[in-house]
């Protein structure tokens, strides 16, 4: 079983605080890690600690600073697919807080942006994707960062019949071109433009961070509560969320709700434990390969 996976990968820094500076204080910082980080990374990340192959088409390029977000994918099990890998600016860089007594965090970053190396790499963006049937993944996520590539991949899976979940995290330029070729689109609560019912997605999706998680269907809607959990670190736990999410459907078994509920089991195991990747090993006992 594996997962498809294409979007933003960034380097994190990540410190962690007692409490989370005004402005012009200096404190000290309780921790420090460094990893690789964007929606469609950490999701890779879920995917593969749930014991599915999780596959990244993104862009880390050349810089030195790369290497970092390499050297995490490679450890934590993802299949890195770099669009650009002569590209010689840094990749994008997140600087993050994170409070040690809530779990709750502040992200200074940069998204991705296209560049005339990106363009032209394109070219070659299906050789990277799978041709036989015993290398099709069982579902696709799009974070919607280099659009491009996004609308390329949906277009693809589409004409295969591959499940795209979009995680719409929030508004992009790109959505009212590529929410028509996506099946679930999985909404966070600070999303704010069209409705992706308007563009014909079948199956949408509300994430409330510890709110339930509410879903619609032509068939019907509800709502899935998140189990009740101590956050230690609310760090990419959406992205957690997308990408356990992403690993139900391709396993298939159960509906929309099933799928939610799972998600969140995820998604509250990661807030338990401090730090990017501590959460792993726990999450890899909930998979089933």
């Amino acid at each position: 079983m594996r997962v498809l996976l294409a979007g933003l990968c960034t380097v994190d820094q990540v410190q962690r605080v007692a409490e989370i500076p005004a402005p012009g204080e200096k404190v000290r910082s309780l921790s420090m890690d460094v990893a690789a980080g964007g929606p469609a990374t950490n999701a890779a990340v879920t995917v593969a600690a749930l014991g599915a192959g999780a596959t990244l088409l993104t862009v880390a390029g050349a810089h030195p600073l790369a290497a970092l977000a390499r050297a995490d994918l490679e450890t934590h099990g993802v299949d890195l697919v770099d669009l650009d890998p002569e590209r010689p600016d840094p990749p994008a860089i997140s600087a993050i807080v994170v409070r040690d007594s809530d779990g709750e965090r502040t992200v200074v970053s940069r998204n991705a942006h296209a560049s005339s190396r990106f363009v032209l790499s394109m070219r070659s963006l299906h050789a990277q994707l799978p041709h036989s049937e015993d290398e099709m993944p069982g579902c696709v996520l799009l974070d919607g960062h280099h659009p491009e590539v996004a609308l390329e991949v949906a277009r693809w899976a589409k004409e295969r019949g591959v499940p795209v979940v979009l995680d719409a995290g929030s508004w992009k330029p790109v959505f009212p071109e590529l929410l028509p070729l996506v099946d679930i689109a999985a909404c966070s609560s600070l999303y704010r433009g069209d409705d992706p019912r308007e563009h014909g997605v079948p199956v949408v999706i509300t994430t409330a961070g510890p709110g339930p998680v509410r879903w619609s269907t032509a068939d019907g809607s509800g709502a899935v509560p998140v189990p009740v959990t101590r956050a230690r670190d609310t760090l990419g736990a959406g992205d957690v969320w997308h990408g356990a999410f992403a690993y139900a459907v391709a396993r298939d078994r159960g509906d929309v709700p099933g799928w939610i509920e799972f998600a969140n089991e995820v998604a509250a195991e990661r807030v338990r434990h401090e730090g990017p990747r501590s959460w792993t090993a726990a999450v890899a006992k909930m998979g089933e390969g």
